[in-house]
């Protein structure tokens, strides 16, 4: 055991001293997060951009569509020139616009019907379906003002009112209910309002754990290749101590990144308590220690470092994708019963129960699972490691 913690002191300090190294492997977990963080921050409601062609340009009516629009807090409104939006939509820079006909006002003048034209690529998009429907909420608003100040006018003909007094009144009106509906809605929040560092926290820790393991395969495979296990081994080191060591110095690699993003959660977001700091830094060296068994039975099996890269990164976005990283999977589907062959499934439940205010000792199942994969996989790895090509 003294000889297998040579060989993981001597990794460490391999791994410390490469700078280039030490700063991918570190940093990059701490980018993804700041990235990550500034896509999905804030408050979480949706706002887009409502792309609209005037056609009408010096209509009344059309000018209330536009103002109606930019009162709405969620979209912002821009302006384009039919050419331009043609353009855009052709070099798939734009989904969706809307295109205001030049006959929009007088028509309404006239009490004639009016159509506000949609051109969309393909079905518009996610963004754009909602914006299209915001839009249609205010173009509805619009039809029903219309609609009473046209029934008001009809009720009031023949009493020799100024049809622009029948409308100005009837505006105010209307006005004052959407100021002050008879019926509005109220919203009341249930518990704690989630945040995005929480969500996305365990996500980012499992993720670049996992990415881990592909780097320690392909570099066990190259060491092979240049014969650097084989001179190891004709010391007084058995290929037994060879092997914790290497699991020994993968354990540190893995659990430093993730100490280092729960260190920067703890002391910039406040997510945890001193203890749930502690209780989380154990079980992550949990993970550490099952991951790390995985990555040795990756150059186990696959005898090359292009062989062991690539079964690895599929292994890593295989199980990121099953354990419903940076997505809710849906209970009763295909996807979460397949959910429950990853690592990863485990290690985002279990974080995520500590970051909320859970406690280790409801983790029994999660403890166990890794538990489990480490003892199990360490076996078989050792089982099928081979320090010299085709040899012991």
């Amino acid at each position: 055991m003294k000889l297998a913690l040579i060989v993981a002191l001597r990794e460490v300090k391999a791994y410390l001293q490469d700078k280039a190294d030490l700063a991918f492997a570190l940093l990059l977990p701490i980018i993804t997060f700041a990235l990550i963080y500034g896509a999905f921050g804030g408050n979480g409601l949706f706002h887009g951009t409502a792309y609209i062609v005037n056609e009408d340009t010096n209509g009344v009516y059309a000018g209330q569509l536009l103002d109606a629009v930019k009162k709405q807090d969620s979209l912002t409104l821009k302006t384009l020139s039919l050419a331009d939006a043609q353009k855009n939509m052709n070099r798939a820079n734009l989904d969706l616009f809307f295109v205001i006909p030049a006959d929009f006002s007088a028509n309404l003048t006239a009490g004639q019907p009016v159509q506000l034209t949609i051109m969309e690529r393909g079905n518009g998009g996610q963004e754009g379906q909602i914006v299209a429907s915001i839009v249609g909420g205010v173009v509805s608003d619009l039809n029903q003002q219309f609609a009473v100040t046209t029934q008001v006018s009809q009720a009031l003909a023949g009493e020799n009112i100024p049809p622009a007094t029948v409308t100005f009144t009837t505006m105010q009106f209307l006005n004052r209910e959407q100021q002050d509906p008879l019926v509005g809605i109220q919203q009341v929040a249930v518990g704690a309002k989630p945040k995005t560092v929480n969500d996305f926290l365990p996500g980012i820790i499992t993720m670049y754990v996992l990415f881990s393991i592909s780097l320690v395969a392909a570099a066990i495979n190259d060491e092979r290749k240049k014969g650097t296990l084989e001179r190891l081994i004709t010391t007084h080191l058995t290929v037994g101590e060879l092997f914790f060591g290497k699991f020994l110095a993968s354990v540190f690699r893995g659990f430093i990144q993730t100490f280092i993003l729960l260190a920067l959660s703890y002391a910039v977001f406040r997510i945890f308590t001193p203890l749930s700091f502690l209780e989380s830094m154990l079980f992550a060296l949990l993970f550490a220690t099952a991951c790390s068994s995985i990555g040795l039975l990756i150059p186990s099996i696959a005898r090359t470092g292009e062989a062991s890269t690539w079964v690895g990164v599929f292994f890593t976005m295989t199980m990121t994708m099953l354990g419903g990283t940076f997505f809710t999977i849906s209970k009763g589907t295909v996807l979460y019963t397949f959910s429950k062959i990853s690592p990863n499934t485990y290690a985002n439940d279990a974080f995520k129960t500590l970051i909320n205010g859970g406690s280790i000792s409801k983790l029994g199942l999660d403890i166990a699972v890794m538990a489990g994969i480490t003892v199990v996989v360490l076996i078989i790895s050792r089982l099928l490691f081979k320090a010299v090509p085709q040899g012991k």
